[in-house]
């Protein structure tokens, strides 16, 4: 399966319904620009904002644009890295699960409706999961797959090798496939926003 190209309209159509028809909210955009604009868009001032580690955040210019400051925003994740302290910089990390949006993307979404996430510590599943009032998945169009077969599969063969060379790269060490999240649909009882934003171009891994 080629997991580079970008899916077809048709393929788009199909997750997009699929999604919605879980409680998830699909947008559409053509460009990485236009995702950035967005996501502008959706956050109001004063927000608590946080975010996992994410290639398609840094490709779209979101990393950036929230390390410049100039987006009225309260940036969880900057406090976070600023702390020196390797044991309060967990502490934080475990307390800053809560925020108003949080942002990242997946490693897989299916034409069924589904979402696939992994992960080595886990420290961004809280967030996703539960505790972010409202999620704003950043997701490439070349990440949809027909099946969740087809998107564990993708995660296993093509995500974990190269998360694999981009640590030894980063940090002089490997990855560890240690957990996944799969968000199958939201439940309306939670009352939460998930925005599922496919840009219709190759975006991180």
């Amino acid at each position: 399966m080629n997991y580079t190209t970008r899916a077809s309209e048709e393929s788009v159509a199909r997750a997009s319904k699929a999604l919605a028809d879980h409680n998830f909210k699909p947008l559409l955009v053509e460009t990485k620009a236009e995702a950035l604009s967005k996501i502008r868009e959706l956050i109001p001032a004063g927000a608590l904002v946080n975010n996992g580690a994410s290639r398609t955040l840094e490709e779209i210019g979101f990393v950036d644009f929230l390390k410049n400051g100039e987006h009225g925003w309260n940036n969880l994740h900057g406090a976070i890295l600023a702390e020196a302290d390797m044991g309060k910089q967990a502490m934080l990390r475990k307390q800053y699960t809560v925020s108003d949006y949080y942002l990242g993307s997946v490693h897989a979404a299916t034409e069924t409706g589904e979402l696939v996430i992994a992960s080595a510590t886990g420290s961004q599943l809280p967030a996703l999961a539960y505790n972010a009032q409202n999620l704003i998945l950043v997701v490439g169009t070349q990440k949809i797959v027909p099946t969740l077969t087809d998107a564990l599969q993708r995660v296993e063969e093509h995500v974990i090798p190269l998360e694999e060379v981009n640590m030894q790269q980063k940090y002089g060490m490997g990855t560890l496939y240690a957990k996944t999240l799969i968000l199958r649909r939201e439940h309306p009882m939670m009352q939460r926003n998930v925005y599922v934003m496919f840009v219709n171009e190759p975006l991180g891994f």
